[in-house]
């Protein structure tokens, strides 16, 4: 058993809050408004359209891909963790590396759209950074608490 630290819950409030829930409402939108004006606004810029049937695909597809995914990940391995299970450290890490995985891939490939209609600090911070850095400290935790 793991007992969840001071930093377990940091990285649990913080994946809830400023990942899952920003993320969650956008592939929301994404799978039940695909060509919502409030889901092209959010995803790739306000007033900005795909850009072809493939840029529709993929991020329908990843929209998908997240809820089926991603998120029972994250969901089972912050059970994981919280309740002290060395499961949920590797669940955990496993969520992490794909949202690292997969917000590096739209950084730049969305970069063109979004970027222009959010501004520097949004979209380095927010709308691709949060994903990455949260990712990232979840992974590197993770490992140090299964190596301990």
């Amino acid at each position: 058993m793991l007992p969840p630290t001071f930093m377990t819950w940091i990285l649990v409030i913080f994946g809830w809050v400023f990942v899952f829930m920003i993320l969650v409402y956008g592939q929301l939108l994404m799978v039940f408004m695909p060509n919502g004006r409030k889901t092209k606004d959010l995803l790739i810029g306000k007033g900005e359209e795909w850009r072809d049937h493939t840029h529709f695909r993929f991020a329908y597809g990843a929209a998908w891909a997240d809820l089926i995914l991603w998120l029972p990940l994250l969901m089972a391995g912050s059970i994981g963790v919280l309740t002290g299970y060395r499961w949920g450290y590797i669940l955990w890490a496993v969520a992490g590396g794909i949202a690292v995985y997969i917000s590096i891939i739209l950084w730049f490939t969305e970069k063109a759209y979004v970027y222009p209609h959010w501004g520097p600090v949004w979209y380095y911070t927010v709308y691709w950074g949060f994903p990455i850095y949260w990712g990232l400290m979840v992974m590197v935790y993770s490992i140090i608490r299964l190596s301990g």
